[in-house]
């Protein structure tokens, strides 16, 4: 009786998963031309923001085979989606509100944030990496009340 019980509960699930397969949402995986980026000040910088940050804030975000999954597809759109929003390193020729906060959540530990971590390893910094990117950014992009925060900056 458990084992007949087990094997409809599974039959159901499997059915469920490849049911929500067919949900549109989260397939739009695109990646719009990059236009203009910050004036990084240096390529370190760069290089360490693209590590941890440019898959959910730039327009060169990387689609793992997960991401066209569901569930996890639906959750990775949302992140990218609302990231980009967010703070855009691909459109910096638009207004970036919250550039001068980028520093500031990487700091706090807020950014990455730990699923990212969990799946993305080169994506972790030593101390002294985060330390260099907070710096870099903070030259990069500004501090709170800074002209420089968001501004439309070409390399």
């Amino acid at each position: 009786m458990i084992g007949r019980v087990l094997r409809w509960i599974l039959l159901g699930g499997a059915l469920l998963f490849l049911a929500i397969q067919v949900v549109p949402y989260g397939r739009r995986h695109t990646n719009p031309p990059v236009r203009v980026e910050p004036r990084w000040d240096s390529a370190g910088t760069r290089a360490m923001a693209v590590r941890a940050c440019f898959d959910c804030h730039s327009n060169e975000t990387v689609w793992p085979w997960y991401s066209h999954v569901a569930p996890v597809s639906w959750l990775n759109q949302r992140d990218v989606d609302k990231g980009r929003r967010k703070l855009n390193f691909s459109e910096w020729d638009q207004p970036q509100k919250e550039a001068h906060e980028s520093a500031k959540t990487v700091r706090k530990g807020e950014m990455p944030p730990w699923f990212y971590n969990a799946i993305h390893p080169d994506a972790r910094f030593t101390p002294a990496e985060a330390q260099a990117l907070i710096q870099g950014l903070e030259a990069t992009l500004g501090t709170r009340g800074s002209k420089r925060a968001g501004k439309g900056h070409k390399n």
